[in-house]
């Protein structure tokens, strides 16, 4: 590979500025959100006190999520030292910044009182998984920052292997972290399982592969720039790998919980009758998400088709918006087994399935979190050097001439 050079988008032309301006526009409509919903309290939500995380939530698990798979193409070139990543590398740690911020910034502002951070950063209790995904996050920023940093100054180039693989290590801790957010709640059915960890982790590679992939297309595209086969075709094969993962281990929860008695109520309730929980998990998670972008990513008539992809790629987006619906508010809606074995009513709505329908402001609110992720993106490439200056095939790829 030859010396890869790297250059800042010019960021002068009205698209551009019209691109800043929408995007401003929308975290302005998710602030007005926010300050509505504090203000008129949380009954204008869907959410209740059987439903407690929401559309928000669904938004920022998915951006966190994200930021951690998109990543990916930092950590193979720096820690399994792939070099035909590595020009790409600088655009997926950014990537990974701007979709945790987004992330992070819809899930404080669903807290009703973002003052209470101060209480989450102050005092900690180790014994809540909560509690350790304050630090977890954190050290996000903080690992990447650096990993960031070694390669973009040549001075501290030399620590960049380092760097690289501590931020690999932080990412799948993280990730972890989030999933056994699930796996530690013992009292709901659908989310009581070890495997919700190990799960995330290959959720996060393939949500932040396609994100990183539509960012890369678009800006290279926008810009007028060379982007060659040889990049896409690998990353796409690696995505095909990732959304086969996804659904291996969807399979692998779904019959490890009909193997135990105690939850085969709760599978019923998600596979069968949980009614739109049910559809959005067959239609939207499974067929939209998994089995159609597969087809696709090896279908060897539409192999080179950027159009294509970038389909594929948006299709895994939204089967991954809907998984993370599926886990989170389906999860909720089906009652807690507060007796097991027993049956259970009362004026409280205890043994009754709840039911859910996103707020207009709720939907605003996330939003936001990823208008404010492609805002940090779009401003960061227009002030420093982020992006190769050509990712044709004979920059990429030395053997591609011959």
């Amino acid at each position: 590979m030859s010396k890869i050079e790297y250059t800042s988008v010019e960021g002068k032309s009205l698209a551009y500025f019209g691109l800043l301006g929408g995007l401003a526009f929308i975290m302005l409509l998710a602030i007005a959100s926010v300050f509505y919903m504090e203000h008129e309290g949380h009954h204008v939500t869907g959410m209740t006190n059987q439903i407690v995380w929401g559309m928000p939530h669904v938004f920022a698990i998915f951006l966190i999520v994200a930021a951690s798979g998109a990543l990916n193409v930092a950590s193979i070139a720096s820690v399994f030292r792939k070099k035909i990543y590595e020009p790409m590398a600088r655009l997926s740690a950014l990537l990974a910044i701007a979709l945790l911020t987004g992330g992070l910034v819809v899930l404080l502002l669903d807290l009703g009182r973002p003052d209470r951070l101060i209480i989450a950063m102050t005092y900690y209790n180790f014994k809540s998984i909560f509690a350790w995904n304050i630090i977890l996050y954190t050290g996000f920023f903080g690992f990447v920052g650096a990993y960031l940093w070694t390669m973009m100054d040549h001075n501290v180039y030399k620590f960049k292997p380092y760097a690289g693989f501590s931020a690999f290590v932080w990412r799948l801790i993280l990730t972890t972290g989030t999933g056994s957010i699930f796996g530690f709640l013992v009292a709901r059915s659908a989310y009581d399982a070890a495997l919700m960890a190990p799960m995330f982790i290959i959720m996060s590679f393939s949500f932040g592969l396609a994100i990183f992939l539509l960012v890369l297309m678009a800006t290279y595209k926008w810009n007028n720039m060379e982007l060659g086969d040889v990049v896409l075709n690998r990353l796409r094969n690696l995505l095909g790998v990732f959304v086969a993962s996804v659904l291996y281990f969807t399979t692998v929860y779904h019959l490890t919980n009909l193997y135990a008695t105690q939850h085969h109520d709760v599978e019923k309730f998600l596979l069968l009758e949980g009614g739109i929980f049910t559809t959005i998990f067959w239609v939207g998670e499974i067929i939209i998400g998994g089995l159609i972008p597969l087809i696709l990513i090896y279908a060897p008539g539409v192999k080179n088709c950027r159009t294509t992809l970038g389909l594929i790629c948006t299709m895994i987006i939204v089967g991954g918006f809907a998984k993370v619906y599926t886990i989170l508010i389906a999860g909720q809606a089906y009652p807690l087994e507060i007796f097991p074995g027993y049956e259970v009513s009362s004026s409280f709505y205890d043994g009754v399935v709840n039911s859910y329908t996103p707020s207009l402001p709720e939907i605003l609110l996330g939003l936001g979190g990823i208008a404010m992720t492609l805002f940090i993106v779009a401003f960061a490439l227009k002030v420093l050097r982020f992006l190769p200056v050509s990712l044709a095939d004979s920059v990429i790829d030395p053997h591609s001439a011959k």
